[in-house]
C-alpha cells in the first residue's frame, strides 16, 4: 500500500490521450508557415514541456522568435477550437478517480499546458468535479519539473510531503517529484514512457487502477458488482 493524501496528475499522456488533437494542431500550424507536416509520433516526442517549448521544436532552430511567437498563437486558436475532436480520457481514468475519491483522497491536476485549455478539456470529459485544482503552465512563474506548483497543492490541500505522489508518463513528471520531494509514480502507457527510464519513479503502472488499488485497496466482489 502507497499512503495518500493528495495525488497530483500529469495530464497529457496521463489521465488524457490527446496526441491526435495536438499533431493536427501541431501541423496546422506548420501549414500556416509554410511548412510541411511531421509524422505524428515525432509530434509525440515533442510534448511535455508547454506550448512554447512544442513549438520552438516543431518549427526547429531556424525559425525566428516572431515566426515562434506567430505559430504558437496560430496554434493555440486552432487547438482550442478542436482540443476535444479525439481526446478521451485513458481506460480505467474516471473508474480510478472515482474510487480514489470515494476513498477521500484529494486529487489536482499539475500540467505545462496552458491552464484555460487544461480546465475546458477536464470539465468537457466530465471529470473537473473530481479534482481540488487544475493547474497549468502559465498558473505560476515556473513550469514543471520546478516544484512550485506542487508545492501550492500541498499547501491549498494541507497535504504533508509524504502523503503527495505526483503521478505522470515522462521524466519531466517525475524529476518534478524529486525536487518536491513528494513520492513518484509513472505510467506505462504515455506519450514518452521511454524517458522513465533515466528517471525511474519510486512507482510504475499499466494502468490508472493499478494506482488507486496501492492507495486504498483492491475493490471488494460487492464493489465490483455495485
Amino acid at each position: 500500500m502507497t499512503a495518500a493524501d493528495l495525488v497530483i496528475f500529469d495530464l497529457d499522456g496521463t489521465l488524457i490521450d490527446s496526441k491526435l488533437d495536438l499533431a493536427h494542431a501541431v501541423n496546422a500550424a506548420r501549414r500556416h508557415m509554410g511548412m510541411t507536416p511531421l509524422e505524428f509520433e515525432r509530434v509525440y516526442s515533442y510534448v511535455g514541456n508547454g506550448a512554447p517549448v512544442l513549438i520552438r521544436r516543431v518549427l526547429g532552430p531556424e525559425a525566428t522568435e516572431a515566426q515562434v511567437q506567430e505559430a504558437l498563437e496560430f496554434f493555440l486558436e486552432y487547438y482550442r477550437e478542436h482540443m476535444l475532436d479525439y481526446t478521451v480520457l485513458y481506460p480505467g481514468v474516471r473508474k480510478a478517480l472515482e474510487r480514489l475519491a470515494q476513498a477521500g483522497v484529494q486529487m489536482a491536476v499539475l500540467t505545462n499546458k496552458p491552464v484555460r485549455i487544461s480546465r475546458a478539456i477536464v470539465e468537457g470529459l466530465d471529470v473537473g468535479a473530481y479534482f481540488r485544482q487544475v493547474y497549468g503552465g502559465n498558473s505560476f512563474e515556473f513550469k514543471k519539473p520546478h516544484p512550485i506548483g506542487v508545492e501550492a497543492l500541498m499547501q491549498e490541500c494541507g497535504a504533508p510531503r509524504d502523503r503527495t505522489i505526483m503521478v505522470g508518463d515522462s521524466s519531466v513528471d517525475i524529476q518534478t517529484a524529486r525536487n518536491a520531494g513528494v513520492k513518484a509514480c509513472g505510467v506505462t502507457y504515455g506519450f514518452q514512457p521511454e524517458t522513465l527510464q533515466a528517471v525511474p519513479p519510486d512507482l510504475l503502472v499499466d494502468r490508472m487502477e493499478e494506482l488507486a488499488d496501492r492507495i486504498i485497496g483492491r475493490p471488494t466482489s460487492v464493489e465490483l458488482s455495485g
